[in-house]
């Protein structure tokens, strides 16, 4: 994964300290910017009330009162936690241009989020994010150590 131009990350670990911390199916989407097939996550259709947090690093991401069904197969938010929770970057792969989502805290892949496509959102934005890179803390919950 390219480094982000112009940040640090607060968490920063070797890409060896990251394969045995995650899972290879974490790994491949939160360092290698991989994607998750479509509708196979857990959070898809999840409605449960609480924080999703950076399965990497736990920083807090998104809130459950932002995700909203968009039928695209993955876990859609029309907003972060926080303007700072997330980076976001030009990504020119798969021979299309997109925007790449990042966790602020650690840079690892989420997902992209899409803009101006109409959603019925107040922000008519998608963060169109991987379930294996969140970790859903259910509210009345405290995070993972």
């Amino acid at each position: 994964m390219e480094p982000v131009v112009g940040a640090t990350p607060r968490v920063a670990r070797s890409e060896e300290e990251w394969r045995e911390r995650l899972t290879p199916a974490e790994y491949a989407v939160l360092r290698q910017a991989g994607t998750e097939p479509p509708w196979s996550g857990e959070y898809v259709d999840e409605k449960t009330v609480g924080v999703y947090e950076c399965r990497a690093c736990g920083a807090e991401l998104f809130r459950s009162e932002t995700k909203f069904e968009s039928h695209c197969g993955w876990p859609s938010f029309h907003d972060p936690a926080d303007t700072d929770a997330v980076i976001l970057r030009e990504d020119r792969g798969l021979g299309m241009v997109r925007t790449e989502v990042l966790c602020a805290n650690c840079h690892s892949h989420l997902g992209h989020v899409f803009s101006g496509e109409g959603y019925p959102t107040p922000t008519d934005q998608r963060y169109c994010i991987n379930s294996v890179a969140l970790r859903l803390v259910p509210a009345g919950e405290d995070a993972e150590p």
